[in-house]
């Protein structure tokens, strides 16, 4: 890695509210001081982030945009050898001729993309977009800026647009500068809560992820949030993003000390101020530095989270605090010296920002209103820039130079005054889980999978660490690419969340399918025992022939009728004798986490009045995910060997098992047309009897109660109520 970049830059906003626009480039007075250039070229900055935005140059429809102001000053800078980053929106909306909801928003962005590329083809840094997810809240979620919406439909609209406009904006851009880098950024919290707050949190913090997430076409049908986002109307605008994104070059990582959040029902607890709510649950949402013992891991979880799931380069792309000088002091060194770390670890950080070189102006009242000034590098609240401390200590930190005596106390997120209100030992849930330094990982293998996007869920709200690959990161097919994989993880223990799962295209595709089921995971089980870590495969019902003529014990004999199964039997008779391996068989998968299995193709038949066909002579043990993965995981941890049989506790029809959901879930149940097996064109043969029990301890919880909990979870409500 090259060394460590000092970057810079100003507060920029320009965002529109309901008493018209807000400017802090003409607030901080930078507007009309040239000037100011020479104070960031004697800081020894390599890169600026820099405003050429939208709003400011061409705010007129129709109109030519006007470069005067950003003509002087890119010059400027190139003069002074430092590299703008150019952004183009920044917690804007754009134009008063455009909206975040408006459909142009990102055609238009993109057609302006092109006139700035095409005057300042020598720029090779741009942000069309800073922090889409953090702007889509503000405006269209919480209503603070405009269009003031507070709904989700509207949010993921505002997200999908600014997100389209950075796609488009960067393919207009790279037609003129084919080596145009994007560097995207947005601010990078978790959330933590007590247990009755888990959903939400573990909400938030899917959320967090959805703007880089779609950017590098992770928003596939496998996501978690694709269901979600699908039902605001925008399927097709995902479709599109998915097979035409955008990846960063380098994510650039915004965090604050406000970042990390925490959720408590108990809102007696705090002020007032903090008092809010989900529509359903009431709640206080504070600071979690402010209320968490121990803290949280705030920047170096956040930039240890990025840099797991992207891997691609980092970025501190803002660091600031509105605080006294010492302690922004601090938090600029705390912030280097954790990038720093984090570099000697192999993780690619690229540069650290000095934020706010020229303060900012009302982020105390989220920029609705008149607000405080905060000073930054430089003091402008008497229109001259004065140098403060931070000047001169972000100069010398490249160079290691002395700090100022100060700058060696801890600051106050490392103390114990941080806490104002009643410590909470550890939240309930931790629900996504920091690679923190020296705390191993568990490896999940299949990253795109309904069963590894689970555990990786379930891993997050557990508090367990865990680094999820897909097939590039590590490909089952491949000793090498496994060896690789192990070593430089170096796991406790590793999930096999992968493998082939089209029962009836196996039928014509044998080696595919043995080459995933069987051969890659017994590659994948003989290099954890020779590291002697933890394996977890998966197998499946079908490996038996369903004449036994009652549910199927762990020791019962193998015996499949198709590909599919003769896959996972192999897997098993070769897998099993190896010490530290721990086969989980289980069967017919649903979950409210996942759209893509039999219980949602159910209800969306009958949520349309339809009929839908189901086997009435085939019996399973179906098994809720949430449920499963779970029990897995205690497997795991306790260091279970061998084969374990894991479903919910019943044995069904698909058809009976079909007409449950649609009780569950306020359907007409006599929609439910149950038919032979024969009938349903299957190319697998499958066993007529395959529900499972167990021997080596107990079943899930009943079928019932998890059906029950999907519907509930699912949100699903059917159009005709009837009784069970």
């Amino acid at each position: 890695m090259t060394a460590l970049e000092l970057w810079g830059g100003i507060e920029c906003t320009v965002n529109r509210t309901r008493t018209g626009y807000s400017d802090q480039i003409m607030l901080s007075g930078h507007h009309d001081r040239e000037t100011d250039l020479d104070l960031f070229a004697g800081l020894g900055l390599k890169a600026i982030r820099y405003p050429v935005l939208w709003e400011r140059t061409m705010p007129e429809r129709g109109g030519e945009p006007d470069w005067r102001w950003a003509d002087v000053r890119l010059q400027g800078l190139r003069d002074r050898n430092i590299r703008p980053i150019v952004g183009l929106t920044h917690h804007g909306s754009g134009p008063a001729y455009t909206s975040l909801l408006d459909d142009d928003f990102a055609p238009g962005l993109a057609r302006y993309a092109a006139k700035v590329a095409q005057r300042y083809g020598w720029i090779r840094d741009w942000t069309p977009v800073n922090e889409p997810l953090t702007t889509a809240r503000f405006s269209a979620l919480y209503g603070h800026w405009y269009p003031h919406h507070q709904d989700e439909a509207s949010f993921w609209r505002a997200l999908i647009n600014q997100v389209d406009g950075v796609r488009l904006a960067m393919k207009a851009i790279r037609r003129v500068i084919p080596g145009a880098r994007l560097i995207q950024t947005d601010d990078l919290g978790r959330t933590y809560s007590t247990l009755k707050l888990a959903e939400q949190a573990m909400h938030d913090n899917l959320r967090r992820w959805a703007g880089w997430d779609l950017l590098f076409g992770k928003v596939t049908r496998h996501h978690p949030l694709w269901s979600r986002i699908a039902r605001a109307g925008l399927g097709e605008r995902l479709k599109q993003i998915a097979d035409d994104p955008s990846p960063p070059d380098v994510v650039g990582v915004n965090h604050y000390l406000t970042s990390d959040r925490f959720l408590d029902h108990r809102i007696q607890r705090y002020p007032r101020s903090t008092h809010g709510g989900n529509g359903e649950l009431s709640y206080a949402d504070t600071e979690a530095i402010r209320v968490l013992e121990p803290a949280p891991a705030g920047l170096s979880g956040a930039l240890h989270e990025a840099w797991q799931r992207y891997r691609v380069p980092l970025a501190l792309t803002e660091v600031h605090n509105g605080c006294t000088r010492e302690e922004q002091l601090r938090w600029a060194a705390d912030a280097w010296d954790t990038a720093t770390a984090l570099r000697s670890q192999d993780v690619e950080i690229e540069a650290v920002t000095a934020w706010s070189l020229l303060g900012s102006h009302g982020w105390n009242t989220l920029l609705t209103k008149p607000g405080a000034y905060e000073p930054g590098v430089f003091d402008v609240a008497d229109d001259a820039p004065r140098p403060t401390a931070l000047a001169g200590l972000w100069k010398g930190l490249p160079l290691g130079a002395a700090r100022h005596p100060v700058a060696a106390a801890s600051g106050w997120w490392k103390r114990s005054d941080r806490i104002l209100h009643r410590p909470i030992a550890r939240p309930a849930k931790i629900l996504r889980t920091d690679l923190q330094v020296g705390v191993q990982p568990l490896l999940i293998c299949g990253a795109t999978g309904t069963l590894g996007q689970a555990f990786e869920r379930v891993c997050a709200m557990r508090g367990i660490a865990c680094v999820v690959t897909s097939r590039r990161d590590l490909d089952l097919e491949r000793v090498k690419s496994v060896n690789e994989a192990l070593d430089t993880v170096q796991p406790w223990a590793v999930v096999n969340a992968a493998g082939w799962v089209r029962v009836d295209d196996a039928e014509g595709q044998e080696d595919a399918c043995r080459r995933a089921n069987a051969q890659g995971a017994i590659t994948l089980a003989q290099a954890c025992a020779a590291r002697r870590i933890g394996y977890l495969g998966f197998s499946s019902d079908m490996v038996f022939d369903g004449v036994l003529g009652r549910a199927y014990v762990e020791n019962d004999e193998p015996n499949p009728l198709n590909v599919y199964g003769r896959s996972k039997a192999e897997m098993e008779q070769a897998c099993q004798p190896i010490p530290g391996v721990l086969i989980v068989r289980t069967a017919a998968f649903f979950s409210h986490w996942d759209s893509h299995n039999f219980a949602w193709e159910v209800t969306r038949a009958l949520d349309k009045r339809q009929k839908f066909a189901a086997a009435n002579d085939h019996i399973v043990s179906p098994t809720f995910v949430p449920d499963l993965v779970q029990a897995s995981l205690d497997l795991l941890i306790d260091g279970a060997e061998g084969i374990w049989h894991l479903a919910n506790a019943g044995a069904v029809s698909w058809a009976d098992f079909a007409k449950q959901i649609a009780v569950a879930c306020g359907f007409d149940k006599g929609l439910i047309e149950p038919v032979p097996g024969s009938s349903l064109n299957w190319r697998a043969h499958r066993p007529l009897m395959a529900a499972l029990t167990t021997e080596r301890g107990s079943s899930l919880r009943p079928l019932e109660e998890a059906i029950q909990e999907f519907a509930e979870k699912a949100n699903v409500v059917g159009s005709l109520k009837c009784s069970a």
